[in-house]
């Protein structure tokens, strides 16, 4: 066994290994404790007091906190082996770079949390959607400045040249803009939506052939839930380029019915159909009755077409209406003797003897 622990394997003997490996463990087994602590005895703790800043604090820490145990458990066993000086400036440059991901990563949730704990309850009650919209974009924003400014100060503690490496990006910066054309038209349209504000989250619109409510607006896109229950993410351009239907904000639905009686309809039955429609119509209370419109409008080519023209008051169900008053008109128009016309073709067979 000591014959074994003596031989050097990559310049280090087994033995150090075996403890290298030993403090990686024993850092893993370390983390578990402290995450069980903290889930079992601190969160106790902090769940007693009034104020809900420690809650967010303990819980937003209790991942990361568990995350840096592990790194500086590896990032100490892992310096205990002999390696050559660029091997040892390779490890603990990767190591301060790994800490200032968690590091980020843990303030990262704790903004988040923070802005999920105290604006957003601020925002649902505020009668202003226009920081309903904001939020969002508000969240994501802080989001990304926190890991970009995370991200530069680790490869900076980890020995990069950011400056130089800020600067050669520049000189591929026009290609760059020119490939992010369409990006910046997006972010464009999302500002313009959030500023015109064409709709809000929650409306039903229409614009190209999709038909649905508004679930998210963000920075690049917007998310679309259609009737048949798919969600469509459209490009914030999009919006700038095409016309809109906001059918949350109309004042009422239009409905125009169309019925085609039989041509042997005399003007007296078409003259008691126009009172029936007008009739059903009238008494129902979800329609405006004031705009509503019955009117004998074309000799068709297999039926004499009588139109009603109604609107549904804004906010209800729509089908349900429609459903009420076609039934209503079936159910009238079958009790007085009314026609209704299908497609018809009449053949005249000619004598060829004659």
């Amino acid at each position: 066994m000591e014959d074994f622990l003596a031989k050097e394997f990559y310049g280090n003997t087994a033995e150090q290994w075996l403890i290298t490996l030993g403090i990686i463990f024993g850092s893993v087994i370390l983390a578990k404790i402290a995450y069980w602590i903290i889930g079992k005895t601190i969160k106790q703790i902090t769940s007693r007091t009034k104020s809900k800043l420690d809650d967010i604090l303990v819980d937003q820490f209790e991942e990361p906190g568990v995350m840096a145990i592990i790194i500086f458990g590896s990032w100490y066993g892992v310096g205990l082996l002999s390696t050559t000086e660029e091997v040892k400036q390779f490890l603990d440059n990767t190591f301060i770079l790994a800490t200032a991901i968690n590091i980020t990563w843990f303030v990262s949730r704790l903004v988040n949390s923070i802005l999920e704990e105290y604006l957003t309850p601020y925002v649902q009650k505020s009668d202003n959607t226009l920081d309903d919209a904001l939020l969002p974009v508000l969240r994501r924003g802080l989001r990304i400045l926190i890991w970009s400014i995370g991200i530069i100060m680790g490869l900076n503690n980890a020995g990069f040249d950011v400056a130089a490496l800020i600067a050669g990006l520049g000189i591929g910066g026009l290609a760059i803009a020119l490939a992010s054309q369409d990006t910046v038209k997006n972010v464009i349209g999302g500002l313009m939506i959030i500023l015109d504000k064409p709709f809000k989250i929650g409306d039903r619109i229409m614009i190209d052939s999709f038909d649905g409510t508004v679930e998210d607006i963000g920075v690049r896109s917007t998310r679309i839930r259609t009737m048949d229950g798919r969600q469509v993410i459209i490009p914030n351009m999009i919006f700038s380029d095409k016309p809109i239907t906001n059918i949350t904000r109309e004042p009422a639905r239009r409905i125009m019915v169309t019925l085609g009686l039989v041509y042997q309809t005399t003007p007296e039955q078409m003259e008691i159909a126009r009172q029936t429609l007008k009739e059903i119509a009238g008494s129902h209370e979800l329609i405006e009755h004031e705009n509503t419109r019955v009117f004998f409008g074309n000799f068709g080519p297999h039926s004499l077409d009588i139109t009603l023209v109604y609107f549904i008051i804004a906010g209800n169900d729509y089908f349900e209406v429609q459903n009420t008053i076609n039934t209503s008109i079936l159910k009238e128009f079958n009790a007085l003797g009314l026609q209704f016309a299908y497609p018809t073709q009449t053949v005249y067979k000619i004598d060829q003897k004659a």
